[in-house]
This record gives C-alpha cells, sequence and structure tokens, in this order.
C-alpha cells in the first residue's frame, strides 16, 4: 500500500512538472488581455462615462430677478453603462474626451461640452455654445 501512495505522489509531482508551467501562464489574466489602448476611439479621444445621477438644466437669469431658471425639459439621469432617462423615454449617449452626445432616445443628437465632474454646457447644432448649463444635483443612477 505505501508503495503504491508513493508511486501516486511521484506521477502527481511529474504531471505537475510537466504540464503545470503551461498552465501558469494559461491563468495570467494580464497575458490574456489584448493589446492596444483600451478607452481610447479612433481618432485617440478617450471614452468617458458622465457621474451617475440626476442632471438638472436651467439658463442663467438676471441680476433683477432668479440667480437661473431650470428647464424642466432638458433634466435627464444617468445610470449604468452609458445610458440616461428622462420623462420622454430612455436613452444611450457617448463621451468623447469633453464632447457628450447624445445617439439613441429622446435626446438624439443632442450634444453637449463637459465643464467639470458634475457640468455641462449645451451646444447648438452649429456647434457653439448655448446659454443652458445642466449640473448633477444627486447621485448615483
Amino acid at each position: 500500500m505505501r508503495t503504491r501512495y508513493i508511486f501516486m505522489l511521484t506521477l502527481c509531482a511529474a504531471a505537475i512538472a510537466t504540464f503545470g508551467s503551461g498552465l501558469a501562464g494559461a491563468q495570467d489574466r494580464n497575458a490574456a488581455r489584448p493589446q492596444g489602448s483600451p478607452g481610447i476611439a479612433p481618432g485617440g479621444t478617450m471614452l468617458r462615462t458622465l457621474q451617475r445621477g440626476e442632471w438638472e438644466c436651467a439658463l442663467p437669469g438676471d441680476a433683477g430677478g432668479k440667480a437661473y431658471q431650470v428647464v424642466e425639459a432638458e433634466g435627464f439621469r444617468i445610470g449604468n453603462a452609458s445610458s440616461y432617462r428622462n420623462p420622454q423615454g430612455r436613452g444611450i449617449y457617448l463621451m468623447r474626451g469633453d464632447e457628450l452626445v447624445f445617439t439613441r432616445g429622446p435626446k438624439t443628437d443632442e450634444k453637449f461640452r463637459r465643464l467639470g465632474d458634475n457640468m455641462l454646457q449645451k451646444l447648438n447644432p452649429d456647434g457653439s455654445t448655448s446659454r443652458l448649463i445642466c449640473t448633477r444635483v444627486s447621485g448615483s443612477g
């Protein structure tokens, strides 16, 4: 019985020595990752996502009245996986560097420029900046 036990241990050790080195590389997650620049879109611009949560949009007010005028119809909520929703429905956005474009859903083709982690400025169809500013007012979507 003891001889059989030693034989089995020797056989296992030989198998590990023979096949073990090849299996170690298969478990290396870094070696399995594709090479290249992850997160870089064609043209070299970094893909990003917005902070999740509720975004409120407003126009500047005037010195004699309110500091800003909320535009309810422009507000939206950012969720997971580059998604958003508003009262009209759900959609998807793409953010390259500091430029955001809504690609699907009720805000399709609307464009914004990121001014900071929690602030966007809407762009007019000709690419010029509009007066509308959107600010994240609550966390997690």
